[in-house]
């Protein structure tokens, strides 16, 4: 069969591998990860390689490209938390991924209001409508990354964002990464039946 598309190869001169990726495995849930270290410094930095590893035992899985301190934090302490990163608060989310120092803390420096978990010790971002409390089950090296697969211990849900029990997406306004300097916004919803 005939094509018209360009073939690129991760690794061959030129082609960005990161990059490309980041373009095409699109759109990428946000995980604001809030860790503290074993000298008790908090760290707060999004996460865009997040994803369900598993649902019962309910285990999520971050990915640190590189050694980074909430990798070192949660490997020291065994403990994290995932804030939902909303639309309301992107620009927050934007500014607690610069390159701060191991001793300066983020959420801190930036004047983010931080409320204490239930669980674990690192804190939850107060104007985050959900978060997740974990504990570090394990991590996995591959290639330049590390991943992260945390059990989750507990879950705090804003009481505005939920209809009877179930999240609406439409209040969670879930932010997303995209390519480049892209973010995605809550967009259309659709509901689909699943055929028997």
């Amino acid at each position: 069969m005939a094509s018209d598309h360009v073939v690129l190869r991760p690794g061959d001169e030129g082609v960005d591998g990161y990059r490309l990726l980041t373009a095409l495995v699109v759109p990428r849930p946000i995980a604001w990860v809030s860790t503290v270290s074993a000298e008790g410094v908090g760290n707060l930095a999004p996460y865009s390689f997040f994803t369900v590893a598993s649902a019962d035992p309910p285990v999520v899985q971050v990915t640190s490209v590189g050694e980074k301190d909430t990798l070192r934090n949660a490997r020291a302490t065994g403990e994290l938390t995932i804030s939902l990163a909303s639309a309301p608060l992107i620009d927050d989310v934007n500014a607690s991924s610069a390159g701060f120092e191991a001793e300066v803390d983020e959420a801190d420096h930036l004047g983010l209001a931080m409320a204490p978990s239930h669980v674990v010790a690192p804190p939850r971002v107060a104007g985050s409508p959900a978060s997740l409390e974990c504990r570090l089950r394990t991590t996995i090296p591959v290639g330049d990354a590390t991943l992260l697969l945390a059990d989750v211990v507990a879950v705090t849900i804003d009481p505005a964002v939920l209809d009877g029990k179930h999240p609406r997406f439409d209040l969670l306004a879930p932010l997303a990464r995209l390519g480049g300097t892209e973010w995605g916004l809550p967009g259309e919803v659709v509901a689909r039946d699943r055929p028997s």
